[in-house]
Protein backbone atom coordinates (compact mmCIF):
# COMPACT_ATOMS: atom_id res chain seq x y z
CA UNK A 1 0.00 0.00 0.00
CA UNK A 2 1.29 3.25 -0.95
CA UNK A 3 0.17 6.88 0.24
CA UNK A 4 -2.70 8.66 -1.92
CA UNK A 5 -0.51 11.67 -2.41
CA UNK A 6 3.12 13.00 -1.62
CA UNK A 7 2.02 16.76 0.07
CA UNK A 8 5.88 17.51 0.70
CA UNK A 9 8.69 16.06 -0.65
CA UNK A 10 12.19 16.49 1.35
CA UNK A 11 12.89 19.75 -0.47
CA UNK A 12 9.36 21.44 -0.72
CA UNK A 13 9.36 20.35 3.51
CA UNK A 14 13.20 21.95 3.78
CA UNK A 15 11.38 25.15 2.17
CA UNK A 16 8.26 25.26 4.25
CA UNK A 17 10.55 25.11 7.30
CA UNK A 18 12.75 28.00 5.82
CA UNK A 19 9.56 30.36 5.27
CA UNK A 20 8.35 29.22 8.77
CA UNK A 21 11.71 30.83 10.32
CA UNK A 22 11.74 34.00 8.43
CA UNK A 23 8.16 34.33 9.37
CA UNK A 24 9.05 33.67 12.61
CA UNK A 25 12.09 36.53 12.97
CA UNK A 26 10.06 39.15 10.94
CA UNK A 27 7.04 38.66 13.12
CA UNK A 28 9.46 38.82 16.45
CA UNK A 29 11.45 41.36 14.83
CA UNK A 30 14.34 38.95 15.22
CA UNK A 31 15.30 36.46 17.64
CA UNK A 32 15.81 37.99 21.07
CA UNK A 33 13.76 36.57 23.84
CA UNK A 34 12.65 33.38 22.00
CA UNK A 35 12.14 30.01 22.46
CA UNK A 36 10.90 27.55 20.53
CA UNK A 37 9.29 24.21 22.24
CA UNK A 38 8.72 21.05 20.37
CA UNK A 39 5.76 18.86 21.59
CA UNK A 40 6.90 14.93 21.05
CA UNK A 41 7.14 13.48 19.21
CA UNK A 42 7.90 15.09 16.20
CA UNK A 43 7.46 18.93 16.89
CA UNK A 44 11.00 18.20 18.65
CA UNK A 45 13.03 17.88 15.37
CA UNK A 46 11.19 20.28 13.40
CA UNK A 47 11.75 23.02 16.31
CA UNK A 48 15.83 22.03 16.16
CA UNK A 49 15.17 22.30 12.51
CA UNK A 50 13.64 25.36 13.20
CA UNK A 51 16.41 26.93 15.60
CA UNK A 52 19.18 25.55 13.14
CA UNK A 53 17.54 28.07 10.32
CA UNK A 54 17.39 30.89 13.00
CA UNK A 55 20.62 30.82 14.65
CA UNK A 56 21.88 30.64 10.55
CA UNK A 57 19.64 33.66 9.63
CA UNK A 58 20.51 36.11 12.53
CA UNK A 59 23.46 34.59 14.70
CA UNK A 60 21.75 33.78 17.89
CA UNK A 61 21.44 30.73 19.66
CA UNK A 62 17.34 30.22 20.38
CA UNK A 63 16.85 28.29 23.27
CA UNK A 64 15.21 24.23 22.44
CA UNK A 65 12.76 23.01 24.88
CA UNK A 66 10.68 19.51 24.33
CA UNK A 67 7.17 19.05 25.82
CA UNK A 68 5.41 15.80 26.53
CA UNK A 69 1.87 16.61 26.82
CA UNK A 70 0.40 12.41 27.35
CA UNK A 71 -0.88 13.71 31.01
CA UNK A 72 -2.51 16.54 29.64
CA UNK A 73 -4.62 14.92 26.84
CA UNK A 74 -8.29 15.10 27.36
CA UNK A 75 -8.41 11.44 25.75
CA UNK A 76 -6.13 9.81 27.79
CA UNK A 77 -7.91 6.84 29.05
CA UNK A 78 -8.84 6.22 24.79
CA UNK A 79 -5.08 6.30 24.11
CA UNK A 80 -4.12 3.60 25.76
CA UNK A 81 -4.52 1.51 29.13
CA UNK A 82 -0.88 2.51 30.12
CA UNK A 83 0.58 5.83 28.22
CA UNK A 84 4.30 6.16 27.26
CA UNK A 85 5.79 9.36 29.37
CA UNK A 86 8.44 10.84 27.73
CA UNK A 87 10.55 13.57 29.26
CA UNK A 88 9.60 17.22 29.12
CA UNK A 89 12.81 19.65 28.91
CA UNK A 90 12.42 22.90 29.24
CA UNK A 91 15.74 24.10 30.54
CA UNK A 92 15.35 28.06 30.58
CA UNK A 93 13.11 30.36 32.23
CA UNK A 94 9.85 31.11 31.12
CA UNK A 95 9.69 34.69 31.92
CA UNK A 96 9.86 37.19 29.44
CA UNK A 97 10.32 34.76 26.47
CA UNK A 98 8.41 34.78 23.27
CA UNK A 99 7.22 31.21 23.02
CA UNK A 100 7.00 29.31 20.02
CA UNK A 101 5.42 25.83 20.60
CA UNK A 102 6.10 23.53 17.25
CA UNK A 103 4.21 20.56 15.87
CA UNK A 104 4.07 18.62 13.35
CA UNK A 105 -0.12 18.48 12.22
CA UNK A 106 -2.70 20.78 13.35
CA UNK A 107 -5.77 18.79 13.47
CA UNK A 108 -8.16 18.79 16.22
CA UNK A 109 -6.54 21.40 18.77
CA UNK A 110 -6.53 19.06 21.21
CA UNK A 111 -2.73 18.75 21.14
CA UNK A 112 -2.19 22.20 21.68
CA UNK A 113 -4.67 22.50 24.02
CA UNK A 114 -2.92 20.01 26.09
CA UNK A 115 0.38 21.85 25.06
CA UNK A 116 -0.57 25.26 26.85
CA UNK A 117 -2.21 23.49 29.59
CA UNK A 118 1.89 21.91 29.82
CA UNK A 119 3.23 24.98 29.15
CA UNK A 120 1.86 27.24 31.57
CA UNK A 121 2.55 24.35 34.46
CA UNK A 122 5.87 25.33 33.65
CA UNK A 123 5.96 28.97 33.77
CA UNK A 124 4.71 32.32 32.41
CA UNK A 125 5.89 33.36 28.97
CA UNK A 126 5.77 36.55 27.42
CA UNK A 127 3.77 35.12 25.09
CA UNK A 128 2.86 31.78 23.23
CA UNK A 129 2.68 31.47 19.60
CA UNK A 130 2.27 28.28 17.50
CA UNK A 131 4.46 26.52 14.09
CA UNK A 132 2.96 23.37 12.31
CA UNK A 133 4.21 21.78 9.41
CA UNK A 134 0.73 21.30 8.24
CA UNK A 135 -2.90 22.68 9.15
CA UNK A 136 -5.03 20.30 8.27
CA UNK A 137 -8.40 21.52 9.17
CA UNK A 138 -11.23 19.99 11.37
CA UNK A 139 -10.98 22.11 14.46
CA UNK A 140 -13.01 21.05 17.60
CA UNK A 141 -12.10 24.17 19.67
CA UNK A 142 -11.00 27.50 18.63
CA UNK A 143 -7.17 27.43 17.95
CA UNK A 144 -5.19 28.31 14.89
CA UNK A 145 -1.50 28.43 13.61
CA UNK A 146 0.60 31.20 13.94
CA UNK A 147 3.07 29.88 11.32
CA UNK A 148 1.78 27.08 9.02
CA UNK A 149 4.37 25.31 6.30
CA UNK A 150 1.49 24.39 4.18
CA UNK A 151 -2.54 24.10 4.39
CA UNK A 152 -4.15 21.37 3.57
CA UNK A 153 -7.66 20.52 3.44
CA UNK A 154 -8.56 16.74 4.43
CA UNK A 155 -11.37 14.49 5.04
CA UNK A 156 -11.79 13.05 8.21
CA UNK A 157 -11.04 9.57 6.43
CA UNK A 158 -7.77 10.38 5.31
CA UNK A 159 -4.38 10.75 7.46
CA UNK A 160 -1.53 12.79 7.60
CA UNK A 161 1.38 11.40 8.05
CA UNK A 162 4.58 13.60 8.47
CA UNK A 163 7.69 11.64 8.44
CA UNK A 164 11.29 12.98 9.11
CA UNK A 165 14.27 12.30 9.12
CA UNK A 166 15.34 11.90 12.90
CA UNK A 167 12.32 9.82 13.95
CA UNK A 168 11.21 7.54 10.34
CA UNK A 169 14.85 8.02 8.30
CA UNK A 170 13.33 9.96 5.72
CA UNK A 171 11.30 13.59 5.05
CA UNK A 172 8.18 13.23 3.70
CA UNK A 173 4.16 14.65 4.13
CA UNK A 174 1.68 12.07 2.86
CA UNK A 175 -1.65 11.63 2.46
CA UNK A 176 -3.17 8.60 3.33
CA UNK A 177 -6.81 7.27 3.54
CA UNK A 178 -7.61 5.49 6.98
CA UNK A 179 -8.32 2.43 5.95
CA UNK A 180 -5.50 1.81 4.02
CA UNK A 181 -3.47 2.47 7.22
CA UNK A 182 -5.77 0.23 9.09
CA UNK A 183 -5.34 -2.36 6.63
CA UNK A 184 -1.60 -1.96 6.73
CA UNK A 185 -1.18 -2.43 10.06
CA UNK A 186 -3.37 -5.60 10.84
CA UNK A 187 -0.94 -7.47 7.82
Amino acid sequence: MSAKAVILSPEELRRALTRIAHEILERNKGAEHLALIGIHTRGIPIAQRLAAKLQELEGVEVPLGRLDITLYRDDLSEVARQPIIRETEVPFDLAKRRVVLVDDVLYTGRTVRAALDALIDLGRPESIQLAVLVDRGHRELPIRADYVGKNLPTSSSEVVKVRLQETDGVDSVELWDMQDIQEAENE
